[in-house]
């Protein structure tokens, strides 16, 4: 009598094996042929086995180098975006920490500012910036507004010259809109408090700005070229309630610096010299 075997049903892959797969016989799972992990994985459910596919040990190597460069692309977009929309003086976008020459010895508060911003925005702790024309005041705000919104931190720095140019014109209800926007920024700085016309409305809006972002209880930074003294003795009501606010929310820093303006004027003219002397030397050779 003869007996027949019965041959075992070859397990099979459940789809097509591509130039850089392998079926492997022991668990019946598809492998990378590169990394030797696997590219599916078995799961029971309600009785039924499922075999879907996962990323092998290279495939997700790749995926999250990839997936770090569109995060980082998504950051610097957003970076971009703050600074847009936050620094309103394209020059501002060259006040950066990496450009300091080292001449202002206060810069170190501002790095400090930077280094401890999560405490300065939780108390609300802004910044007196004070000094003689041309000192560095502005480059000193600057680089921390450029510092913070490289760390996505909302940032506007500007000048009430500006803020008043806006608001004239604007009716009563779309000012107030205007100036509570301001408090969308974690930090406000406003360059150059001082320089403004000195109208009775312009006073009003002064304070009306310096009002909204005290009661916002976020940080504010000022620059100005009037002196700790006049700003402790304001010669009127309109002036010392403004100022007021100021003291009280921001710490005065005195930049007593060379004038980095003149220095600067200085440097150029006699670059510009150089290339004119120089290029006629060689015209009349």
């Amino acid at each position: 009598m003869t007996t027949f075997t019965e041959k075992p049903t070859a397990i099979t892959p459940n789809r097509e094996l591509q130039s850089d797969e392998y079926f492997n016989e022991t668990n019946h799972l598809i492998y990378c042929s590169k990394c030797n992990t696997p590219r599916q994985c078995r799961h029971e459910l309600q009785g039924k086995v499922l075999i879907p596919s996962i990323r092998c040990k290279c495939q997700q190597e790749i995926f999250e180098q990839e997936e770090a460069q569109r995060k980082l692309h998504e950051k610097q977009m957003e970076i971009e975006h703050l600074k847009t929309s936050g620094l309103q003086d394209k020059s501002l976008y060259d006040y950066t920490f990496a450009k300091d020459n080292g001449s202002n010895p206060e810069m170190k508060l501002a790095h400090n500012y930077v280094s401890n911003w999560e405490e300065m925005k939780a108390n609300a702790s802004g910044l007196l910036i004070w000094g003689d024309v041309g000192t560095g005041k502005s480059f000193f705000a600057g680089c921390i507004a450029n510092a913070l919104l490289e760390k996505g931190v909302p940032v506007l720095m500007t000048n009430f010259s500006r803020i008043l140019n806006t608001l004239t014109g604007m009716h009563f209800e779309d000012r107030n809109q205007f100036i509570h926007s301001l408090n969308r920024y974690s930090l406000l700085i406003i360059d150059d408090l001082g320089i403004e016309r000195n109208s009775d409305f312009a006073l009003e809006q002064v304070f009306n700005v310096i009002d909204s972002r005290y009661r916002s209880k976020k940080p504010l930074i000022i620059t100005t070229n009037l002196t700790l003294s006049e700003l402790n003795n304001a010669a009127d009501i309109a002036h010392k309630r403004i100022y007021d606010r100021i003291l009280e929310r921001c710490v005065p820093i005195r930049i007593n610096n060379r004038n980095i303006r003149q220095d600067n004027a200085t440097a150029n003219l006699k670059k510009t010299k150089k290339i004119l002397l120089d290029n006629h030397t060689s015209n009349q050779s």
